[in-house]
C-alpha cells in the first residue's frame, strides 16, 4: 500500500511543527526544509487546520503550530484523515466490482486483514514517538502555543 502525496505532506509538516514547539513556522520554511512546492503544503495546512491538527495565524508574524500536544495526535488518526481513498483493489469499491474473481474470490478477505493491520499498526503510534523521543522524561514536555483568532485550534 502506498500513502498518496498528501499524507506524506501532511506528515512531514505536523513532524516539523513537532519538533519547532513553541513558536509559529511558516509554509516557506517547511517547503525549503523538505523541498517541496508552496502551493502544494498551503493545501495540507488548510486539511491540517480544518481537521484541527494544527492552528493557523494570518498576516505578518503569522503562521502555524500544533493545536495538540504531539502525544495526542494519532498517526493511524492522520493517514485516515488525509487519505480519500483506503481501498487496496478494485473490489473494495462497491461502485467499481468488475473483477472477475469476485464471486469465489478469497483474497478479498487477505487483503481486508492487511489493511486492518496496517492501519492498527499507525494506530499504535503518535506525533510524540516520530520525533525520536518516545517516553524520555529528559526531553520534557512538549510545548504547543495557542493561536489566537477565529482560525485558531484549541488543543484536544
Amino acid at each position: 500500500m502506498q500513502l498518496t502525496r498528501f499524507t506524506d505532506f501532511s506528515l512531514r509538516v505536523l513532524v516539523y511543527l513537532a519538533m519547532h514547539p513553541g513558536r509559529l513556522c511558516t509554509i516557506a520554511e517547511i517547503a525549503r526544509c523538505h523541498q517541496i512546492s508552496e502551493h502544494h503544503l498551503t493545501k495540507v495546512v488548510r486539511h491540517l487546520a480544518a481537521a484541527g491538527y494544527i492552528g493557523t495565524v494570518r498576516g505578518k508574524g503569522g503562521g502555524m503550530a500544533l493545536a495538540r500536544e504531539p502525544a495526542l495526535v494519532n498517526i493511524g488518526e492522520v493517514v485516515r484523515d488525509c487519505e480519500d481513498n483506503m481501498d487496496i483493489v478494485e473490489c473494495f469499491n462497491s461502485q467499481r466490482r468488475s473483477c472477475p474473481l469476485l464471486p469465489g474470490c478469497t483474497l478479498k478477505s487477505v487483503l481486508t486483514q492487511a489493511r486492518k493491520n496496517f492501519l492498527a499498526t499507525l494506530d499504535g503510534y503518535n506525533l510524540q514517538q516520530m520525533l525520536g523521543r518516545g517516553n524520555d522524561a529528559a526531553a520534557g514536555p512538549a510545548q504547543t502555543i495557542r493561536v489566537p483568532g477565529p482560525r485558531a485550534r484549541s488543543a484536544v
